[in-house]
């Protein structure tokens, strides 16, 4: 098995306009999407598509089986036909990645996330590592999901400098609605790294090439037992509803900040490439909504990213 946890530190620092910074404890699952069915023969608190206190529900990621909001281009990926049933995961990863000219064929792929705790999930990202047959690094993908449950996901090719064998990066705008303290065209810069020993992730926001936040996610690999899913259940008890609440906490500690803020409905047709659309995404607005210039907004809760 080369499934496994992640126990990690975030660390989010926030330089403009208005200073912000936590770290706290988490830990990640890291499913290889192969496993999954022998994981949840041989874990007593690991389900696959059932209750438990720990449940992974394929349909919670990358729903790529329909078009693509306001996208440059659309879905080109495999559809399955309506009385068929639906595609996996896994072939929703493959169908994605082909979007972006990467087969990925008999490759293997490495998802980080937390499964439903007691029923209940939320991520406000997902990491997929993707092998190619033989080991080698052949993609990423960075699933970024908002509080009104859009999901965004951003395709990161490896590295080409030497000395940077096992990384992905991406610099991309945004194009999505994170926060209210963050403009859509705000610029993501990705750094990935394939997990082994430790998980590294690094994602920092730009403004007009100014760095004005950045976020860590780093931690040591834990073994995937039974005991340690018990003990963990104890050490970070309700996990994914301590995430929607710090997500709140954060941005009310921002909003007393007068921090600058804009309303999602602003600049509807600046949020492009994204599934599950939310109806504010019809509804017009004008920019100046929340009367703050929206060029020096950013975003503020690292992988949490929404408030």
């Amino acid at each position: 098995m080369t499934s496994c946890l992640y126990e990690c530190h975030v660390m989010h620092a926030r330089f403009h306009p208005k200073a912000h910074r936590f770290v706290y404890r988490l830990f990640l699952f890291a499913l290889d999407l192969d496993e999954l069915p022998a994981l949840c023969s041989g874990l007593k608190l690991f389900s696959l598509g059932r209750r438990n206190v720990y449940s992974f529900r394929d349909g919670d990621y990358l729903p790529t089986g329909g078009q693509p909001h306001n996208a440059d281009r659309p879905w080109a990926g495999p559809v399955p036909p309506t009385a068929a049933p639906a595609l996996s995961l896994k072939e929703r990863v493959s169908g994605f990645l082909a979007q972006h000219n990467i087969v990925l064929g008999d490759g293997r792929v490495m998802l980080v996330t937390l499964p439903r705790i007691f029923g209940y999930g939320f991520n406000p990202v997902s990491f997929y590592f993707c092998q190619d047959g033989v080991g080698r690094p052949l993609a990423a993908i960075a699933e970024v999901t908002n509080t009104f449950r859009e999901v965004k996901p951003y395709c990161l090719r490896p590295d080409p400098v030497p000395g940077r064998a096992g990384e992905f990066r991406l610099r991309v705008p945004k194009q999505f609605y994170v926060s209210p303290f963050s403009d859509v065209d705000v610029e993501f810069d990705f750094v990935l790294r394939t997990p082994g020993d430790r998980l590294s992730v690094q994602i920092d926001d730009y403004v007009d090439g100014q760095r004005t936040l950045t976020s860590t996610l780093n931690g040591p690999r834990r073994t995937l037992t039974n005991a340690r899913l018990a003990w963990f259940m104890l050490k970070y008890p309700l996990l994914t509803v301590r995430i929607i609440g710090l997500i709140h906490w954060h941005a009310l500690r921002l909003w007393l900040k007068r921090a600058p803020w804009f309303k999602k409905s602003a600049r509807a047709e600046d949020q492009r490439a994204l599934y599950r659309p939310h109806g504010s995404l019809s509804v017009p607005a004008s920019p100046a909504a929340g009367g703050a210039p929206l060029s020096t907004a950013t975003r503020d809760v690292p992988f949490q990213p929404n408030h």
